[in-house]
């Protein structure tokens, strides 16, 4: 396999979805000629020119219910909105029209129309440009949400998504855009609702979201010294959400904690662990634990902004105490 980025592998899903399908069209802000606020679409504007990457005005709300119209006359867009922050303005066209036409229509009219952009706290971008809210969309129905981790996962759910007929958030973590993994030179797609164990274990199970993989991963790296095998799993997609293979590993471990830099209050966590509780009581060993970012806006100043995120010592930590219950 080649190694790349997170980004670059993304890119390259969506350069060879637009070569396949010219149905597929990009909107945002600066993802013509520009390439993007984070080079989604570095290369793109000279392959299919304003047709096909269409730079947009400030106006989340309009261009979001433009895009529902051409998803729904046979298009495939794709709306790049760079900081999740900013759809935030297009929920009335999201929640009423993008999430129910499917179900209004009896199912005659899909909706195949992926809403691509970043999350997460990093790089001090302050409470307007860190938000995750990925909770309130896996509340909706009719959304599929997906949250990757690896280069490889990036490139295959992208491929995946575009090829939707469900509206599709596709989430990218600011932290990862830069990170490097192997990618398959060969054409693959990624199925939804399939987690991938990053790291097999019997004495916990953690379930970690988006960046939180990578640092759950090097807590594990730390507690293996001490002899304590961690299972981590990555879900990789919200929704559909595959709870099977969270069951099975907390079948084998008997303990569970739920790592997210997201909000505890009403959050994955909780929708996991009430699932937990109520398929798997019995194999429980311990309380369900979570480790969650501050429920607070998050701060500008790079030092207030590290206090809130979870970070690789307060996962030991976490592990530690579950462990010791």
């Amino acid at each position: 396999m080649r190694e790349m980025t997170f980004t670059n592998a993304a890119r390259e899903g969506l350069t060879e979805e637009m070569a396949r399908d010219p149905s597929i069209f990009v909107v945002g802000e600066g993802i013509g000629a520009r390439g993007g606020n984070f080079n989604t679409t570095t290369g793109l504007y000279e392959l299919y020119g304003p047709e096909r990457l269409r730079d947009t005005p400030i106006s989340e709300r309009g261009f979001t219910g433009l895009c529902t119209g051409a998803a729904m006359t046979g298009a495939r867009p794709v709306v790049d909105f760079m900081f999740l922050d900013f759809l935030l303005d297009g929920m009335g066209e999201l929640i009423n029209q993008t999430a129910k036409i499917q179900y209004m229509s009896d199912g005659r009219v899909p909706m195949p129309i992926v809403f691509r952009g970043s999350i997460g706290i990093v790089g001090a971008s302050a409470t307007h440009h860190s938000g995750n809210y990925y909770p309130i969309f896996t509340h909706l129905p009719g959304f599929r949400v997906v949250v990757p981790t690896t280069p490889r996962d990036a490139k295959g759910l992208l491929k995946t998504a575009i090829r939707s007929d469900d509206p599709v958030f596709f989430l990218e973590h600011k932290a990862l855009l830069n990170s490097k993994g192997p990618v398959p030179e060969e054409e693959y797609l990624i199925p939804f609702g399939q987690a991938e164990i990053r790291l097999a274990g019997s004495d916990a199970t953690v379930v970690a979201i988006a960046a939180m993989v990578n640092r759950t991963l090097e807590a594990c790296a730390e507690l293996a010294g001490e002899g304590i095998a961690v299972e981590v799993i990555d879900p990789r997609t919200l929704a559909p959400l595959d709870i099977d293979t969270i069951l099975e590993s907390v079948h084998k471990t008997g303990r569970l904690l739920i790592v997210d830099e997201d909000f505890a209050p009403s959050g994955i966590g909780a929708e996991i662990a009430a699932q937990v509780m109520a398929l798997a009581f019995n194999d429980l060993d311990a309380p369900i634990a979570r480790l969650n970012g501050v429920h607070t806006p998050t701060p500008y100043s790079p030092s207030l902004e590290a206090a809130v995120i979870p970070n690789t010592k307060r996962i030991v930590e976490a592990i530690r105490d579950l462990l010791a219950e």
